[in-house]
């Protein structure tokens, strides 16, 4: 009998949110909702933090997770794409209470009671890292990602919002820190995994060494070398929570070998800047690849579309549906798009678009202010 392994997400923390069996809250009646700052995260500064800032505003980037055969411990961000935070210093809000005051952009399902918001819940966690009891904020989130894209957009949301209390509050965390504050937005909506959260405040290429506790390790692709990243996203919502259900709960030891084999040929590619090798790494998942790719209409034509036309890889974004291929020219990169963009709908009848996009080394960051 072949050896298996269990295969389970990393552990939760303690979390100030109701269990799944709780009474459920009662429903909204209004528009706008204000929460207390409360998170299971530890105040880390001794004395509150005075705001330099009246207002800032904050942009974080989309994030490509699992990159294959990294699953729940590898992820990037990329260029171009994302969620901006506008956040105030509003005296009409209590202190120490957040208040989400408007939703834009790509959707309108998002809850402003900040408890039920991405954005909300990390601006809570960073409030309570700070220590801020004395200044009420207003939060305004402008989404430039999809829901359910498969890029990150829970992580694009609470990223902007973490790196946007810190900057209204003089830059007092690290990054190390606003990645707690938004693995507490992260629990709530997809699960206690790291691979899009830490990319989006980190940039560029980041593993996740460890969850407990928290050990990140950026990982730097030479800035001599060229990447891109072929992003093809279907008319197709899988949504995280779904995708992680549908994974195996034990794995034969085999795969275990090859995707750790892979996994490390993976991390040297990046540190030696071998778009080729990535590229061969990143296609040769055999454990999550192979149970999500079913559910998402035409993946694997898909994938086989984006490798005849030269692709050096191809996998599944996260928890899909955008697929990413890997190349190392932008005219390449818009060829290949279009060959997938014809697959999906060949092999899935799903309209899809394509983009082609760099690495963003800087990751979520501060985009304008007005000091007090």
């Amino acid at each position: 009998m072949a050896a298996t392994l269990c295969f389970q997400q990393p552990s939760k923390p303690i979390s100030y949110f109701p269990h799944p069996k709780s009474k459920p809250s009662p429903p909204l009646t209004t528009k706008l909702s204000f929460f207390r700052c409360k998170a299971s995260v530890q105040t880390l500064i001794s004395v509150e933090p005075e705001p330099v800032f009246t207002s800032v505003k904050t942009f974080a980037p989309a994030t490509v997770a699992n990159l294959g055969p990294g699953f729940d411990f590898l992820g990037c961000a990329v260029d171009g794409l994302g969620d901006h935070v506008t956040l105030r210093v509003d005296p009409s809000v209590r202190a120490g209470e957040i208040l989400i005051s408007d939703i834009t952009g790509t959707t309108t399902k998002l809850s402003t009671n900040p408890l039920r918001n991405c954005a909300g819940i990390a601006a809570i966690a960073t409030m309570k890292m700070l220590g801020i009891r004395s200044v009420g904020l207003s939060l305004d989130l402008h989404k430039g990602l999809p829901l359910g894209s498969g890029l990150g957009s829970s992580a694009a949301s609470a990223a902007a919002a973490a790196v946007a209390v810190n900057e209204i509050f003089g830059r007092k965390l690290g990054k190390e820190a606003l990645v707690l504050a938004g693995l507490e937005s992260e629990a709530k909506v997809s699960g206690y995994h790291a691979d899009n959260i830490a990319p989006a405040i980190m940039g560029g290429f980041v593993l996740i060494r460890s969850y407990e506790p928290l050990d990140l390790k950026a990982l730097r692709f030479p800035e001599d070398k060229e990447l891109f990243f072929v992003l093809v996203s279907p008319e197709f919502e899988a949504p995280t929570k779904k995708m992680r259900a549908a994974l195996p709960t034990e794995i034969p030891m085999v795969h275990h070998v090859w995707n750790s084999s892979q996994a490390a040929a993976l991390v040297a590619a990046v540190l030696e800047g071998d778009a080729v090798m990535l590229g061969k790494a990143l296609s040769s998942d055999k454990v999550v690849e192979p149970t999500r790719a079913p559910l998402i209409p035409g993946m694997e034509d898909v994938k086989k579309a984006a490798l005849e036309a030269g692709a050096f890889g191809c996998t599944i974004s996260g928890a899909g549906p955008t697929a990413v291929a890997v190349i190392d020219g932008v005219e390449k990169g818009e060829e290949i798009g279009e060959r997938m963009v014809e697959a999906f709908m060949r092999g899935g009848n799903l309209k899809a678009v394509a983009c082609v996009k760099k690495l963003d080394k800087v990751g979520a960051r501060l985009v304008s202010s007005i000091s007090r």
